[in-house]
């Protein structure tokens, strides 16, 4: 699979990042997330699966953040049922940030790539 310089360069940066340390916090996480959704086609790569893997097992990021970062690598031009559901509970959740319910409802709306709103929205988390 040939990836586009720009996400080549993402995968690079986000690879780094888990190299050197772990999660500090959930901005950490959604800014991991947000960079791998925001240029997503279709599907993570690889380097971006290894990035989310890092996130949905640190403990130190939120449990709502780990199971996002979950459901974005097992993506396959929409998210799974069972990750759809997953994503409708963390919406749902009086116990979610406000920026874990957005990026849930990213998610939850994806089919094939962001829209140009959630685009907007995501780059706005970088």
């Amino acid at each position: 699979m040939k990836m586009s310089p720009v996400r080549r360069t993402v995968a690079i940066v986000l690879i780094a990042v888990f190299s050197q340390m772990s999660l500090a916090d959930n901005a950490s996480a959604t800014k991991i997330i947000a960079g791998v959704l925001v240029n997503l086609n279709h599907f993570p790569s690889d380097d971006e699966k290894v990035a989310l893997q890092a996130v949905s097992s640190d403990e130190t990021a939120g449990r709502g953040f780990q199971l996002i970062a979950t459901a974005v690598a097992n993506i396959q031009h929409t998210a799974t049922t069972a990750d759809k559901d997953i994503m409708t509970r963390i919406i749902a959740s009086d116990r979610a940030t406000a920026r874990a319910r957005e990026l849930a409802e990213i998610v939850l709306g994806l089919s094939h790539a962001p829209s140009d709103e959630a685009k907007a929205a995501l780059q706005a988390m970088l």
